[in-house]
């Protein structure tokens, strides 16, 4: 009998990848291709896509997976992607202009001036979403004020994720979760907002039937089948934003914080209620639509481990191993000697070290990067929790930073609080599976077939160094 699996096709910004996982949660195959934005034709600064070169990349990735996709019976295929970008197509779905990147930094004027529509803090309060220059809404209101005369001749707006799932089905859909990200949602509606849409001057025309996660948008078409040499008529279930993903695939309950930690650190947590009148008083601070339908993502975002690689590379060379650093930073006591690092707003006068003593060696300035930016967590944990309106137990840890058990430690001595480390670094890959096995009916929730899934957590708890 042959084993039965989802594909996931996930679009990243580095890597394309096609991942087959089966009931358990199991990876069984995988294979990617490098991604990468290309340079726009009309700017050499502005970054775009191509959607032939990435359905292609998938195309190259199921041809890696050929014989094991052969002996697997493919039960639905699922897609992901980064969020905000996408591109106006139209009545066949073909591109009107290219899919700007959010690399992009042609629509930064854009927010520069959008009061021009509407204050921010009105923008945010109703949509959730801060105020990032790469959002959907901006890219829009470029178009429109560049390019007026395609917004008149498209047939919709698709996402990424939908521009992908349309290739695979011929239907125009909306993925619910990408949405979630465009900036011009209202978020208590899970619609898009008249209030938001008038004042920009955007027709609701434009954007097709909303999907939530877990919903079949169509079957794998012939010519797409022949393409990415699979049998025809497997059904496509929607999922769509990473993040969302990734939280549910990471276990993360209701109300159980998760912190991704990497080059930026993104704290969120899945909540069912959220003050979205907060959120615009706080820099970095977004709220997007949690995968299951009557729950919200709030979150905050902050420079982290590219702090501290700025630290590595300025005290030690770039080659230096982070354990050595860490190990250096243990012998170290809890406060670093009286060292301090301000790790907010690095390029302001007010950044930087304090308590400084010719006593101090390059192993406090590290120690205290680590407890700085713990700080910075710490203040940013107890403002979320005011946001989404809950008391945070534990933490729930995920990404290349939680490698480090000693900033670990620090952040379970600072916040109080438990750290729960997850190692598998593919929970994206899973939760748009778990979505995708319950979208062909195998399971009557995803969180039933989020059971199925045996997670090992490392525990970090408070406690005297």
């Amino acid at each position: 009998m042959k084993n039965e699996i989802i594909l996931v096709l996930d679009c990243g910004a580095t890597n394309v990848r096609a991942i087959a996982v089966d009931r358990q949660g199991h990876i069984v195959a995988r294979a990617a291709v490098a991604n990468a934005s290309e340079i726009a034709v009309e700017n050499s600064a502005w970054h775009q896509w191509s959607l032939d070169a990435i359905l292609q990349r998938f195309a190259q990735c199921c041809q890696k997976l050929s014989a094991e996709l052969s002996a697997c019976r493919i039960r639905g295929i699922t897609v992901t992607t980064f969020g905000v970008d996408g591109a106006l197509v139209d009545e066949r779905g073909e591109l009107l202009y290219p899919i700007i990147s959010w690399k992009c930094p042609r629509t930064a004027s854009v927010m520069e001036n959008i009061r021009r529509f509407m204050s921010p803090r009105q923008l945010q309060t109703l949509s959730g979403v801060g105020a990032f220059s790469f959002n959907t809404l901006y890219k829009l209101i470029w178009l429109k004020e560049n390019y007026p005369q395609l917004l008149e001749r498209a047939h919709a707006w698709l996402f990424i994720s939908s521009l992908i799932n349309h290739r695979l089905t011929g239907e125009f859909t909306t993925d619910i979760t990408m949405a979630g990200t465009s900036q011009m949602l209202d978020i208590q509606q899970r619609d898009f907002s008249t209030d938001i849409l008038q004042a920009t001057g955007l027709p609701r025309r434009l954007f097709p039937r909303l999907v939530e996660a877990g919903e079949q948008t169509g079957s794998l078409q012939p010519a797409m089948a022949t393409i990415l040499g699979l049998p025809p008529g497997i059904p496509v279930i929607s999922a769509g934003h990473d993040t969302q993903f990734a939280l549910f695939g990471a276990g993360a309950e209701q109300d159980e914080p998760v912190l991704s930690s990497g080059t930026w650190e993104i704290l969120m947590v899945r909540s069912a209620r959220v003050d979205t009148s907060l959120l615009s008083g706080h820099a970095g601070s977004t709220c997007e639509l949690d995968s299951q339908s009557g729950l919200y993502n709030p979150g905050m975002q902050w420079l982290a481990s590219g702090v501290l690689e700025w630290v590595r590379k300025l005290l030690w060379t770039p080659e230096t191993p982070w354990q050595t650093l860490i190990a250096q930073a243990q012998a170290i006591p809890a406060g670093s000697d009286g060292v301090q690092m301000q790790c907010e707003l690095l390029s302001s006068a007010n950044a930087g070290w304090r308590g400084v003593t010719l006593n101090t060696t390059r192993a406090h300035f590290y120690r205290a990067a680590l407890e700085g930016l713990t700080e910075q967590l710490r203040h940013n944990l107890h403002t979320l929790e005011k946001i989404g309106q809950f008391s945070a137990t534990e933490l729930l840890l995920v990404g290349g930073g939680s490698r480090n058990a000693l900033w670990n430690q620090i952040k379970a001595n600072t916040l109080e609080i438990s750290i729960k480390v997850l190692d598998d670094a593919e929970t994206t890959v899973a939760g748009a599976a778990m979505y995708g096995w319950y979208g062909i009916g195998a399971f009557s929730s995803p969180q039933q077939a989020r059971e199925q899934v045996r997670y090992q957590y490392r525990y970090f708890y408070p406690r005297t160094e």
